[in-house]
């Protein structure tokens, strides 16, 4: 119980950081949407299950992420508390957020230009608040991750070819692909890694607490302070 209400004590300040990375990226992805210039990859196979049935974005996301971390569980990739919240909780916020109907589609092609360059910014902030507590990464990380140990090949290849396997089959279901969608596989990537400069957030230095180590610090088994141990290794 003592180890049980220490772990409460060390996980509750990380909460704000990363509900606060959820809810801007669920913002940046109905940016992309609404910008009508195309989404990311996933974002585009989301839409395209999306298309034919009868589920939300944000449903669609959920059960996607929940797959993706089965699979993900099956290549040895252990998720974190931070990657099961990441596929509750970015749905709900896509959803909710869409429902109030503050997003409409511009007429003017500035203003989507705007509206999409906005959208990988905010992709890139939202993926500094989640990561920086190091409780887990996002689902589609983790599959990528087990992936490159599995198969032991390079991470942009890995990455690109999960990206464009999605990408195909999101477009052959009517997915939203355009120059955004290229604009965006190109830019997120220095956005996010701009974002953890400004934020002097180095993840090649990150231990990120998966499940087995959360279990491991409730009950006591490598100490109270094993959170800390393992950051000052």
């Amino acid at each position: 119980m003592r180890y049980y209400k220490n772990m409460c004590l060390k996980l509750l300040p990380k909460m704000p950081s990363l509900f606060l990375g959820f809810f801007l990226c669920s913002i940046s992805i109905l940016l992309a949407f609404y910008s009508n210039l195309g989404m990311s990859p996933w974002d585009v196979f989301h839409m395209g299950i999306v298309n034919h049935s009868i589920f939300s974005l944000g449903q669609v996301t959920q059960m996607v992420g929940f797959c993706i971390i089965l699979l993900s569980i099956f290549l040895g990739v252990i998720p974190g508390i931070g990657s099961i919240f990441n596929m509750f909780f970015v749905g709900i916020f896509v959803d909710l957020i869409n429902s109030i109907g503050i997003f409409r589609t511009p007429e003017n092609i500035v203003e989507k230009i705007l509206m999409l360059i906005f959208s990988i910014v905010l992709m890139g902030i939202s993926t500094y608040f989640y990561l920086r507590v190091e409780l887990g990464a996002g689902p589609r990380d983790g599959l990528m991750e087990g992936l490159v140990r599995k198969l032991n090949k390079p991470v942009w290849l890995i990455r690109g070819t999960i990206e464009i396997t999605v990408l195909t089959i999101g477009f052959l279901l009517g997915g939203p692909v355009g120059i955004g969608t290229l604009v965006s596989a190109i830019g997120i990537g220095p956005s996010v890694e701009f974002s953890f400069r400004l934020g002097k957030y180095d993840s090649k230095k990150a231990h990120h607490m998966n499940l087995l180590d959360l279990y491991k610090d409730i009950n006591g088994t490598d100490g109270v302070d094993t959170i800390e141990s393992r950051k000052s290794v």
